[in-house]
């Protein structure tokens, strides 16, 4: 961090010498795409983001869980009758394409502030039988009051086909708006029905939950979830990522584990960018 500070105002830039903050994949998404994908985020706290993966990188996909899908919840919340795998990015390459979908990381540029940070990856896969999931909110464990504007948002991407039956996400629509309230037996729940491959995109406020299974087969999902730069993910990606890892992932990925400086040194390791670490071991 070698930039001049001359004061207090110098001390909201980015310091960093060498390695400077870079342009998020989302800044090649078409504007007004962009435009009417956060107007229904805003108006309705998520908006259904179709057909982004294609046959082959879903195949690729289920071909990478299906061994790794080996155990189901500890607790009614993470589901009985359902199967989650936990830090997909140490196992696997073939989620990266969820992780910064570039229609994703342009909304999240303009919801969070920049060097927003990759919060959670994980597997979802939900058997039959599963009951519904309780209705929840991602950011709810931040102890901030609500109303406010959401901390976070995330994806839950469709692997397999959602349908009002087999485990789709339940949504309470605009409950993104809400304050201190709960939900209760009024408030209908909405499965957010998708074709496999695309993905549903929703702020850390919205209220939702995993729907029950009454089909014949298992519903898998993938979900990846954010946070602003100035707070703590769910899960520790610093720690549980080796560097070989964070050397092959895309810059988009890099800088969403931490290896990036939220103005004016969060994020710092012996009082320089995290990207030394990498650059001393090499």
């Amino acid at each position: 961090m070698s930039a001049e500070v001359t004061s207090v105002v110098d001390l909201a830039g980015d310091l960093a010498g060498k390695y400077r903050r870079t342009e998020s994949g989302g800044s090649t998404v078409d504007p007004e795409i962009v435009a009417a994908d956060l107007a229904a985020v805003e108006r309705d706290g998520y908006v259904i983001l179709e057909n982004l993966l294609t046959p082959d990188e879903l195949d690729e996909i289920r071909r990478e869980m299906r061994p790794l899908l080996d155990r189901t919840g500890r607790n009614n919340f993470e589901g009985h009758a359902t199967q989650r795998v936990y830090s997909l990015l140490n196992k696997t390459r073939s989620c990266d394409r969820v992780v910064a979908h570039p229609r994703v990381l342009a909304l999240l540029d303009r919801l969070l502030m920049p060097n927003y940070l990759l919060s959670m990856l994980q597997a979802i896969n939900i058997l039959p039988g599963e009951a519904a999931q309780m209705l929840h909110t991602d950011d709810g464990f931040y102890p901030l009051p609500r109303p406010r504007q959401a901390l976070s948002a995330a994806t839950i991407w469709a692997v397999d086909e959602f349908t009002p039956v087999n485990g789709a996400t339940d949504i309470i629509a605009g409950s993104h708006r809400w304050g201190d309230r709960l939900p209760d037996e009024t408030d209908t729940r909405v499965p957010v029905v998708m074709p496999a491959g695309s993905c549903v995109f929703f702020l850390g406020t919205l209220w939702h939950g995993g729907g029950a299974n009454t089909a014949a087969d298992p519903r898998l999902a993938l979900t990846a979830q954010y946070c602003e730069p100035w707070l703590r993910p769910q899960e520790a990606f610093t720690l549980s990522t080796p560097h070989d890892i964070v050397r092959t992932v895309s810059e988009d990925i890099r800088r969403m584990l931490g290896y990036s400086i939220h103005p004016p040194f969060i994020g710092q390791v012996n009082g320089m960018h995290p990207k030394r670490l990498l650059e001393q071991e090499d």
